[in-house]
Parts: structure tokens; sequence; C-alpha cells
């Protein structure tokens, strides 16, 4: 079973949305995959990138960001707001 994380701290308004597209994402590839939502309150968190967050089997879903410092607790920028259904399609073809 893959796992897949998102990392979010509350309030965060791209998290649902995140979490529902990666869903679809899932639903489509046939992946059998467990979802993981972890709130972030704690700035140092390894691997928080902004919210939302998205990690599969441990590695963040894009591999430009792979290895990059935490950044705190603040939104993360992804182009057009969201990552893309590409992208999430590609990180969990990652792995399987």
């Amino acid at each position: 079973m893959m796992n897949v994380e998102v990392l979010y701290f509350a309030g965060c308004p791209n998290h649902p949305p995140a979490v529902e597209r990666l869903r679809t994402v899932i639903e489509q590839e046939g992946v059998n995959a467990e979802i993981i939502e972890r709130e972030v309150t704690e700035p140092a968190t390894a691997g928080f990138l902004g919210s939302p967050t998205i990690r599969v089997n441990g590695k963040d879903i894009d591999p430009a960001q792979r290895g990059a410092a935490s950044i705190g607790l603040a939104c993360r920028c992804y182009r057009g707001g969201l990552p893309s259904v590409d992208m999430i399609r590609a990180a969990l073809r990652e792995v399987y």
C-alpha cells in the first residue's frame, strides 16, 4: 500500500481542495493508497514546505523541491494555487 501524506496548517484554504484532487487522481489511477492528513503546528516540521504539502512514500510530489528546507507555517505556492493533476499523477506513478 502506498503512503500519501498531506501536511497542512489549520485554516489553509487550499487543503480541502488539494485533498479532493488527490483522492480523484488516486481513484483514476487505481492506486491502493492510504491518505494521512497531518496538521502542522510546529514550524520546524521536517519537510514542511508550506500548506498543503503532499508526499508520496515520504517524497514531495514536486521533484524540484525534494530536499528543500522547511519554510514554516506559510501557504505553499503552486502554479494555479493547487498541486496539478499531472504533478500528483507523476508522483504516484514514480512509486508503482
